[in-house]
């Protein structure tokens, strides 16, 4: 059972709908619980609502590549809200969900694609994030029920 090790919001876009121009500047904040709504996404977050059934109504980013991520741009004061997912889970091969459903806490949840690293990557982190995080840049789903996650108090750090 993946462990969540943090929860995020944003009420804006930083990149999607920025090509050519500069990036965003709205906050992404850190939370201990978020309240998710099947069909619509994060309830205070950017895309919560965009449009029908989106395939990136929650997205989720694995603590163990966080950390290599780390380690590889030798960055250990990286926080993972740079990377603007919503969840960071440990203990899930989330390239493995793509096209399948599973369960998160008791939400239900499909995996529908990767999350496909961008060339902002490469402002916001370092130069080469954007092809170092190909085929590990997270996974986007659709929520299909509705409830709350919560950060395990155990798998903080």
């Amino acid at each position: 059972m993946p462990r969540i090790r943090h929860l995020y919001v944003s009420p804006g876009h930083n990149y999607f709908g920025h090509h050519g121009g500069p990036a965003g500047e709205h906050p992404i904040e850190e939370r201990s619980s978020i309240d998710c709504e099947a069909g619509q996404g994060i309830v205070g977050d950017r895309f919560f609502g965009y449009r029908e059934d989106y395939k990136g109504q929650i997205t989720l980013f694995s603590w163990e590549v966080f950390c290599s991520l780390r380690t590889a741009f030798a960055r250990p004061d990286l926080s993972p809200a740079i990377l603007r997912r919503n969840v960071v889970v440990e203990g899930a091969d989330l390239n493995s969900l793509i096209g399948r459903r599973f369960q998160l806490q008791g939400l239900e949840l499909e995996g529908v694609e990767e999350c496909r690293p961008c060339y902002w990557m490469d402002q916001a982190l370092s130069p080469g994030a954007e092809d170092w995080l190909k085929g590990r840049g997270g996974l986007r789903c659709r929520l299909l029920s509705s409830g709350t996650l919560t950060v395990d108090p155990s798998s903080r750090g």
